[in-house]
């Protein structure tokens, strides 16, 4: 490869949940510190963007995700019998968009990092006869066994998975075992392990007191499901727990920011309500335990800023994040809470007993692997070498492409 030869990532995703557009956002980032400039990546969340049909699609999972988390399971369920990632009818809807990308961007590689994508592009990639000019790579957010079989497609060229779980399924899918390489989970560069005095600096930027215990509430990206009533069970009965102090985050849901904000008044311990942020590493590193939903990216953003969880399995969660949840609890990196009634107790079982904490605080180092992104980003770079090295040539147009973004 030549100094000045500029190479162009095509990374697919979308916004259900916020795992995998972060996943997206990290392997950009990792893109952009290896190269510098001599990279340009096109972030594209295809479902949303490709037909009112997809979006539709979307939304109401995320809906769901948000009001009513006892049915995703359903939705999981209806997806998986009717794979509408394999439907000919919706693919007519979306084909030209996939089109235009192509022409517009001429990507030397595709790098999927949503089950619900890879099949239609590469069914564009064959009628396009580009398969063998266009590498694709998937980078599987979801780390554990169980998760949605609409990650295995025939013309993916290499697996990326964080675990041997996640290999496994795969294999169990029909993909051969030679396709997968285990390189952990896709994080941002700036969750990092954070030691007292970094925690206690971080507070004070939030504005909150530097020497109290602290809890990360997390409701995610969209900002719903049990983590409201959850915090609710800690303003009524969290009476002796003023001397800790809360972080709830909204998300997207202002409607959401607003009700908690007008909860906080009433609460025993004082509680920093925000919204959406592009400094989720902040939160995560002014706390000492955190209460979330176990998504595979927030799980692993947690692992490797040394966060012990306090894992929402109060709704049954989808196969994968139950595997999740097991994977932190017998590793000994966080608690499963079952019922919204035992919060209170678990966070003043960790007040009072620091060496717990701090046996879950060294457990998290066990299962992180820190260095996950890079090892992707060599993977991606890799495939890029072998397409020139076998004189794969695509015709660009340099002007449309867009510069590697460095933030969520």
């Amino acid at each position: 490869m030549t100094e000045n030869q500029t190479n162009r990532v095509l990374i697919v995703t979308s916004d259900t949940g916020g795992g995998h557009s972060s996943a997206a956002a990290a392997i950009a980032d990792g893109l952009h510190q290896s190269l510098n400039h001599g990279c340009l990546v096109k972030i594209a969340r295809a479902i949303e963007e490709s037909h009112f049909f997809a979006r539709k699609l979307a939304d109401l999972y995320n809906y769901l995700l948000r009001h009513h988390q006892d049915l995703v399971k359903y939705y999981y369920r209806a997806i998986e019998h009717l794979r509408p990632y394999e439907s000919s009818l919706v693919y007519r809807l979306t084909g030209r968009y996939i089109r235009q990308l192509f022409e517009k961007f001429c990507p030397q590689i595709l790098v999927s990092v949503h089950p619900m994508t890879q099949h239609f592009f590469a069914r564009s990639l064959r009628e396009l006869g580009l398969l063998d000019r266009i590498p694709m790579v998937t980078v599987v957010t979801d780390p554990c066994y169980g998760f949605w079989q609409g990650w295995a497609c025939e013309e993916v060229s290499l697996y990326l998975v964080g675990t041997e779980e996640a290999r496994q399924q795969l294999i169990d899918y029909g993909v051969p075992a030679e396709k997968i390489r285990i390189s952990g989970i896709p994080i941002h560069s700036r969750f990092r392990p954070t030691d007292e005095d970094g925690r206690v600096e971080v507070r004070r930027e939030l504005g909150l007191d530097p020497e109290k215990f602290t809890i990360f509430i997390n409701a995610g990206w969209i900002g719903g499901g049990n983590i409201p009533q959850i915090y609710e069970e800690l303003v009524r009965e969290g009476k002796d727990l003023k001397e800790t102090q809360a972080i709830f985050l909204a998300g997207r849901n202002e409607r959401l920011q607003r009700q908690i904000s007008r909860l906080a008044r009433q609460s025993p311990f004082p509680t920093r309500v925000v919204g959406y942020t592009n400094g989720m590493e902040k939160l995560m590193s002014a706390a000492d335990v955190m209460i979330s939903k176990l998504g595979g990216l927030t799980t692993f953003e947690a692992l490797a800023s040394r966060l012990p969880i306090i894992a929402d399995t109060v709704t049954p969660p989808m196969p994968q994040e139950a595997r999740t949840a097991n994977l932190i609890s017998q590793n000994k990196a966080g608690l499963l809470l079952r019922n919204v009634r035992d919060i209170v107790p678990l966070v003043r079982r960790l007040t009072n007993e620091t060496g717990e904490l701090e046996h879950m605080r060294n457990a998290t180092m066990r299962l992180a692997i820190p260095d996950a992104t890079q090892r992707i980003v060599t993977e991606l770079l890799r495939k890029i070498e072998e397409r020139v090295s076998t004189g794969a040539t695509v015709t660009k147009n340099s002007d449309e492409l867009q510069p590697v973004p460095t933030t969520h």
